[in-house]
C-alpha cells in the first residue's frame, strides 16, 4: 500500500499544470498549497505561512490527569495577516493538468511495479477531494507556538482540568475552477484570531504521517 501512495505522489509530481485562459483565476506558483485569493480588482494570490506537523499525543499520569492529540505551529502569531474575516476566498491546486492524470514516464514506473495506471488514476480522482483533504481550524495561541487540538480531555484526578475541548472548525464551499484547481469560499465571517488549514496529501512528504499546515490570522 505504501508503494501505491508513493507512486501516486510521483504521478502528481510529474504532471504539468496549466489553466484555462478564460477562467480569470491566477495560477499558484506552488502546487499543493493553500493561497489567500483577493477577488477584487487586484485578482492576486497571497501565499500563507507554511509549516509541517505530526500529530502529537500527550498524556499526563497515564491519562488520569488529562490527554491531548494536537498539531503545532512554531510562534504565537502568524506572519500572514489579513485585515478582515469577511468574504474570504482561498485557492488550492494539486498541479494536475486538466484531462491528464499521468504521463508516459509515470505509466512506465507504475507498470514496472505491477500497478495499473488506469486504476491509479481512479484512486487519485477519489482522493483529490478538497473536502477530504483540507480542514480549516481556529488555533490556540500558547507560549512560543500555536496548537490545533483534535482532542483535549480533562483528567479524573482532583487537581486535573475537567474540561474537554477541540479546536473550532470552519466550513467552506468548494468551486471547481478546473481539474486539480479549486476555490475555497469560507461560509461565514471569521472573527479576529489565528487560523490554519491542514492538508492531508498523498505526496512523498506525507508518507511519514506529516500534515501540511497553512496558517494566517485575522486582525
Amino acid at each position: 500500500m505504501k508503494s501505491i501512495f508513493l507512486l501516486l505522489g510521483i504521478s502528481i509530481a510529474f504532471s504539468q499544470h496549466s489553466i484555462s485562459q478564460n477562467s480569470g483565476y491566477p495560477e499558484p506558483e506552488f502546487s499543493n498549497e493553500v493561497y489567500s485569493y483577493r477577488k477584487d480588482s487586484a485578482n492576486k494570490l497571497l501565499r500563507l505561512e507554511k509549516g509541517y506537523s505530526k500529530m502529537n499525543t500527550k498524556t499526563k499520569l497515564g491519562g488520569m490527569a488529562g490527554a491531548e492529540n494536537s498539531y503545532s505551529i512554531d510562534g504565537e502569531r502568524s506572519t500572514c495577516r489579513l485585515n478582515s474575516g469577511t468574504n474570504l476566498s482561498f485557492v488550492f491546486s494539486t498541479g494536475v493538468e486538466q484531462g491528464k492524470k499521468t504521463s508516459p514516464q509515470t505509466d512506465s514506473i507504475m507498470k514496472a511495479h505491477g500497478v495499473d495506471p488506469a486504476m491509479m488514476s481512479m484512486m487519485q480522482d477519489g482522493m483529490m477531494d478538497p473536502y477530504k483533504m483540507i480542514t480549516l481550524y481556529q488555533v490556540d495561541a500558547e507560549k512560543s507556538e500555536r496548537k490545533i487540538y483534535l482532542m483535549k480531555t480533562g483528567g479524573a484526578l482532583p487537581f486535573a482540568s475537567k474540561k474537554n475541548k477541540s479546536s473550532d472548525k470552519y466550513s467552506f464551499s468548494v468551486k471547481k475552477i478546473r481539474d486539480g484547481y479549486w476555490e475555497l469560499i469560507i461560509d461565514k465571517t471569521l472573527p479576529k484570531g489565528e487560523y490554519a488549514f491542514t492538508v492531508i496529501g498523498m505526496g512523498a512528504a506525507n508518507m511519514d504521517g506529516t500534515t501540511s499546515i497553512f496558517a494566517f490570522a485575522i486582525d
